[in-house]
């Protein structure tokens, strides 16, 4: 299931989400979108993790965890429809 990761502290790393949803189980990838121009993070990301209920459970106990000086926000990602 894929996540979406919004209100990211612009402080944190791909490697601190990866250890934080790795609690919940294996993490298949971590992103976070990084600004082209200033290689800065977005403050958003996405995680990917292949177990449906791993990835329902980190986003129900993530979701609004104080990361930072940030709460971030988890959700299930929207499929990109094709045209």
């Amino acid at each position: 299931m894929k996540l979406l990761l919004r209100n990211i502290d612009r402080t944190i790393t791909e490697a601190q989400l990866l250890e934080l949803f790795a609690v919940y189980g294996p993490v298949q990838y971590c992103t976070l979108v990084m600004d082209g121009s200033t290689g800065q993070s977005k403050g958003f990301g996405f995680v990917e993790m292949p177990n449906m209920g791993h990835a329902k459970s980190a986003m129900k106990n993530l979701n609004g965890y104080q990361l930072g000086d940030s709460k971030m926000r988890v959700k299930r990602a929207e499929e990109k429809k094709s045209d």
